[in-house]
Formats: C-alpha cells, sequence, structure tokens
C-alpha cells in the first residue's frame, strides 16, 4: 500500500496541467504534449536501444561468472577485480571515462598509433549513446557478476562432470548445461539489469553528456528530471514517469515470458 499510494498519485497528477493550468485536469494533453517533444521520442528510441543491447550487458558478467567457476586461465584476475566498478560512484565513474574518451584523451592516442583515426565519443550523436552504456555496463556488471555466482552455487556440478567426461567443449557446456540450469538466475539478471539501465543511468548521463550531443543521449528519467528540475513542469514530468513506469512493467513481463519459454522448450 506504502508503495501503490504514491504511484496512484504520480498518475493522477500527470492528468492535471501546468503553469497557469496548475491544478486543473487536462486529461491527455500531457501525453500528448511528450508524443510531439523531438527529445521525449529521443529517448524512447534510446530505450529500444537498451533492450537490444540488453543481451550484451547480461551476456558479459554470465560469461565472466562462468570462467570464474570453470576455473579457467585467468580466473583468479576476475575474482580480485570484478566488483570493483561496483563500488565506485556514478559521478566518480563518468569523470573518469570523460578523460578516457576525450578526443585528445588516451584512447584515441592509442587507436591514433594504431593506424585508426580518432573518434569522437562524447561528441558524435551516433556514438555518444553506446559510449555512455557501455560504460553503465562496465560499471555494473560486478553485481550481475555476483549473481550469477550465487547461482553457480544450486548448479548440479555432476552434470558438468559428465559433460567434460563426454568430451563436450566449453561452448556446448555454457549452452546445454550451464544455461539451462541458471534459467531463474538469468531470468533474475535480465530483468533487473534492464531496470537498471532505465533507471540508474542518470549520473552517468549528467556528468558524460548532459542529455547531448544533440540530445542523442536522453533517457526518459533524464528527461524527467529536466522537465521537473530545470523547467519547473511538474505534471509532465509525471506523464513521463508514467510512461516509464509502463515501459518497465512491459518489457518485464515480456522478458519473464519469453525466458520462460525458452527454459520449457530446453
Amino acid at each position: 500500500m506504502l508503495r501503490l499510494w504514491p504511484l496512484g498519485l504520480g498518475v493522477s497528477f500527470s492528468f492535471t496541467g501546468d503553469g497557469e493550468r496548475n491544478g486543473t485536469t487536462v486529461g491527455f494533453d500531457n501525453y500528448a504534449e511528450l508524443i510531439d517533444d523531438p527529445l521525449f521520442r529521443t529517448a524512447l528510441r534510446n530505450v529500444g536501444l537498451l533492450v537490444l543491447l540488453l543481451p550484451v550487458a547480461v551476456a558479459i558478467p554470465g560469461l565472466l561468472a562462468t570462467f570464474i567457476y570453470l576455473r579457467v586461465p585467468g580466473h583468479r584476475f576476475f575474482r580480485s577485480v570484478y566488483f570493483f566498478p561496483a563500488v565506485l560512484s556514478p559521478v566518480i565513474v563518468g569523470a573518469i571515462f570523460n578523460l578516457l574518451l576525450a578526443f585528445d584523451g588516451p584512447l584515441n592516442a592509442v587507436l591514433g598509433g594504431s593506424g585508426v583515426g580518432p573518434v569522437d565519443w562524447l561528441g558524435d550523436p551516433d556514438v555518444a549513446v553506446f559510449a555512455v552504456v557501455g560504460v553503465h555496463i562496465w560499471a555494473t556488471s560486478g553485481m550481475a557478476l555476483v549473481v550469477f555466482l550465487a547461482g553457480f552455487a544450486t548448479l548440479d556440478s555432476a552434470l558438468l562432470d559428465a559433460a567434460r567426461v563426454d568430451g563436450a567443449s566449453l561452448a556446448r557446456m555454457i549452452w546445454h548445461v550451464i544455461i539451462p540450469g541458471l534459467s531463474r538466475t538469468i531470468q533474475f539478471v535480465v530483468v533487473t539489469t534492464m531496470i537498471g539501465m532505465l533507471t540508474s543511468m542518470f549520473g552517468l548521463l549528467y556528468v558524460m553528456t548532459s542529455g547531448g550531443p544533440e540530445g542523442s543521449t536522453y533517457l526518459p528519467e533524464y528527461y524527467i528530471w529536466v522537465q521537473q528540475g530545470q523547467m519547473s513542469l511538474p505534471a509532465l514530468a509525471s506523464a513521463a514517469s508514467t510512461v516509464l513506469f509502463l515501459i518497465m512493467l512491459v518489457v518485464g513481463l515480456l522478458q519473464v515470458g519469453l525466458l520462460r519459454r525458452a527454459g520449457r522448450e530446453d
């Protein structure tokens, strides 16, 4: 009840006006304004991009956890450093990568030394969003990796031993033994990772790009902050928050449904 009550108030407030129409009922005017706003449409397109990049965000910590569990060469290194990014503040992470990804920064210096031209990582509208999402994945994969390692504790090691005896390759062990055995863990990581990508990237966006260049890195949560904190349009921000909630609900339900269906097929 304590969670539903503020949610209901927010949805109700989204049907009221801002400015001169403050407190008056305006129906779906705020939602119509969102549809007409190119920045909000960009934010929605970037949500679609996040959904496409979600498998990468889940696969990276999943593979690292697999390497650690199977004790492949280098697993001690991964075990010692995997959680380090998770303890850093998004502001610190953003500041660090602003230096690394600067046009005259060390990454472009390395690319230039190898004969590849410099890339405007944070100034090119077609590249910036990928750079920010990549940094977010790097910074948050430690938590997902911990969840995967906890899932491995419930995996029947006899199945892996049998696969080794049968001469199965690492790829076959992952596909036929580990993924089916960790289906519930994968479901949890997929949903929590998607929610994190939709609701926990504000710090990085604010420090690294401030929504730019040309609004190309806008996400719904950043759009909400701009409308509420800078434009003083709380009703419009409430409407955007409602849309974000519906997106998370639909995406989460679809992901769980697809993963459960895949688990039954396996």
